[in-house]
């Protein structure tokens, strides 16, 4: 069992967009594997490669704890079927004790590949979809707090400023999410 640190919202490989995965190797099913022990270890229901320093599109998902499911996926897509949203609560590995509430999509077509490259789709709606458009950001370099309006993000950078391991010295870049 392999449990990675996770890296904070100031550090760079998180604003990065990930690259393809290329080779469905054991390699990959090592880095799946040690993305899911550190969700689990920090009760995430979420971690992508960049939140441990892996520049790569993978995530890991586990959105109703309850459930026992784990899935992940490899280079995904994602794909909304109608314009319905949600706004509720969200927070993230990478800024942690911090939750804020932010509107994403309320129903996601999500594809890619799993560990051994075969083709997978999940369809889900609320929790899940909400988890799944989370990961996909990290996967582009957006992080949660990019998708708050200003008030929501002035409560936000509050709050992470009272936070013991905010450092003052590098304060975050904010960038506008690239998706709709």
């Amino acid at each position: 069992m392999t449990i990675q640190p996770i890296r904070l919202f100031d550090d760079p490989v998180l604003r990065e967009p990930a690259k393809p995965v290329i080779d469905f190797d054991a390699e990959l099913r090592k880095l799946i594997t040690d993305l899911t022990e550190t969700m689990l270890e920090k009760h995430g229901a979420g971690l992508a490669a960049p939140q441990i320093g892996v520049g790569l599109r993978v995530f890991v998902f586990h959105p109703d704890l309850a459930e026992g499911e784990l899935a992940h996926l490899v280079n995904p897509v994602v794909d909304f079927p109608d314009e319905e949203e949600q706004d509720g609560p969200e927070g993230c590995l990478s800024i942690p004790g911090v939750y804020l509430d932010t509107r994403r999509r309320m129903n996601v077509v999500a594809k890619g590949y799993n560990a051994y490259g075969d083709p997978v789709q999940i369809v889900g709606s609320g929790q899940l979809a909400r988890c799944v458009q989370h990961e996909t950001d990290h996967l582009d370099g957006v992080l949660f707090l990019d998708r708050v309006d200003l008030e929501r993000r002035t409560r936000l950078m509050e709050a992470i400023s009272q936070a013991g391991w905010y450092d003052p010295d590098n304060p975050p870049t904010i960038k506008t999410s690239p998706h709709r």
